[in-house]
């Protein structure tokens, strides 16, 4: 350091003899001279250099004889005339009186000036700002961070460069947990963590000097099994196939148990477990029918237990309509479904009604029977077909319709996949049915001939309906292990007037929807 001192006291005392001279030299020229005012040709700027880049300021200048021409920075001195006073290495003259400075860093930004050494100095100032491209050099969370489900979670990102960088957080291959792709802020906060909130955050800074800068954190969260059952209800028969699926998320990875009402299942031949990642499947191969009931797989891990259950089942599925939601006639119409069923289908019952002007489809179709057992027994009506009231044609005892009021019973003929027709006799004057507010009319149909297909079917021809109304059905389907849910409800209309209905006119007057 001493010697550094004295070096710098030395360079300075040449300086200044050097400008001394200068000066004695200025004052003999002028006195044999004519005046030649120096001047600059550039002009003080602005610079901006990146950080690393070489630095040039110019410094051109004209009738600078017999004067000196200086860099200053502050109160050092860095050049005089053509000798380099300042010990910096990475600075030089180039071309002149311009000034190189190598390999710039941030300490280099500031104000530089070149002087000319007259009587009264004359001077340019050039300010040079150092950019600097983003760097993180804080991350309180890196690498991975473990929480348990529940937790909240904090991480600070903090970046420095120039200018100051922007720094915002990104999730890889997901949005955040806020909804957004990304949130412009150094402070990722993230409430009540579950699995679905883990993964890869990433911080990014950018200042648009340079590349981006970034950091990512594995936020990896703990919590007890989660099961998401593929289907609740699995359907199958005798001698097939059955296969049923939990899906299963834990950590750490939860172990599975399958069991049969209360009794834990074992591999066997016919008993088969399988698992996937999450995905846990048991297989059961040759359905027995005591293989039909309730299953549940049940997981455990360090942090809980979880349970679900499923059905094996032996019923059919529900039933689909499958008929053009409007009728050809006025006064009847034939409805249409299928059903798929391993089993055969021993019988059907369909259930429909007419709506009331405005009135909500009810999918909640049980509540049909409640409004139809609250009518008093002097006013209803179980019909049969073939004999009794009214006599019928041909179907024997094939289907009965039942909950008629008295006053007007309308007949039906059905038919199963279409093969098979009939028809029910009419009781009191005429084919008319007087509907009360919300009243269901059940008809329970024999499925005639037996079919062993997989997908079965039925037609039934509703008949003494009213013209140009609309009328909801439901249907369920029974086979020897029982009977399926209701279908979904099917809304049909009659037409204004017999023969073939274009569909046109009920779609430009919002009949269909």
């Amino acid at each position: 350091m001493q010697m550094e001192s004295m070096l710098r006291a030395l360079m300075f005392g040449c300086f200044v003899f050097i400008m001394s001279l200068q000066f004695q030299n200025v004052a003999a020229s002028a006195s044999m001279q004519p005046k030649h005012e120096p001047m600059f040709i550039s002009r003080s700027e602005t610079f901006k250099f990146v950080a690393g880049d070489t630095i040039v300021l110019p410094c051109e200048v004209a009738n600078t004889e017999p004067y000196v021409v200086a860099w200053k920075r502050g109160i050092a001195i860095l050049t005089a005339g053509s000798v380099k006073v300042t010990p910096d290495p990475r600075v030089r003259l180039v071309n002149g009186f311009n000034l190189q400075i190598r390999d710039a860093v941030p300490q280099d930004a500031g104000d530089y000036i070149c002087q000319i050494a007259t009587m009264e100095p004359r001077e340019i100032t050039h300010t040079v700002e150092i950019l600097v491209p983003p760097r993180i050099h804080h991350m309180s969370s890196s690498g991975h961070l473990q929480v348990k489900k529940g937790s909240s979670v904090r991480i600070e990102c903090s970046a420095s460069g120039n200018p100051t960088p922007n720094v915002t957080w990104s999730r890889k291959n997901n949005i955040l947990p806020n909804g957004e792709e990304k949130l412009h802020s150094h402070i990722l906060s993230i409430e009540n963590v579950d699995r679905h909130k883990g993964g890869v955050y990433i911080c990014t800074a950018n200042n648009g000097v340079g590349q981006p800068a970034s950091s990512q954190v594995i936020l990896h969260v703990l919590y007890p099994p989660e099961i998401n059952v593929e289907r609740p209800v699995v359907f199958s028969g005798e001698g097939h196939e059955a296969m049923l699926v939990c899906i299963v998320h834990g950590e750490t990875q939860p172990e599975v148990i399958w069991f049969k009402d209360t009794m834990q299942l074992d591999t066997t031949e016919r008993h088969i477990m399988e698992n996937r990642g999450s995905r846990h499947t048991l297989i059961i191969r040759k359905v027995h029918p005591q293989d039909f009931g309730n299953y549940s797989c049940v997981a455990e891990n360090q942090l809980g237990k979880s349970r679900k259950t499923l059905q094996l089942s032996g019923k059919p599925n529900v039933a689909v309509f499958n008929s053009p939601p409007i009728s050809q006639y006025k006064d009847r119409y034939n409805i249409s479904w299928t059903v798929e069923s391993h089993a055969p289908i021993e019988e059907y019952k369909l259930s429909f009604r007419r709506l009331q002007q405005g009135q909500e489809v009810d999918n909640s179709i049980d509540s049909h029977g409640s409004s139809a057992s609250s009518m008093s027994s002097s006013s209803m009506i179980q019909m049969y077909g073939g004999g009794g009231l009214g006599g019928s044609s041909g179907l024997g005892n094939m289907g009965r319709v039942h909950n008629y009021q008295l006053g007007g019973i309308g007949g039906g003929s059905l038919s199963s996949m279409g093969s098979i027709g009939g028809g029910y006799g009419s009781y009191g004057a005429g084919n008319v049915i007087h509907w009360g507010r919300n009243d269901w009319r059940d008809v329970v149909l024999p499925a005639i001939p037996i079919s062993h297909h997989y997908t079965q079917g039925m037609s039934y021809m509703i008949r003494g309906l009213d013209p140009d109304q609309h009328y909801e059905a439901t249907v369920q389907a029974r086979n020897r292990y029982g009977w399926s849910d209701y279908s979904q409800s099917f809304v049909f209309s009659t037409s204004s007037n017999d023969g073939l209905t274009d569909l046109s006119t009920y779609l430009n007057h919002g009949h269909l929807s």
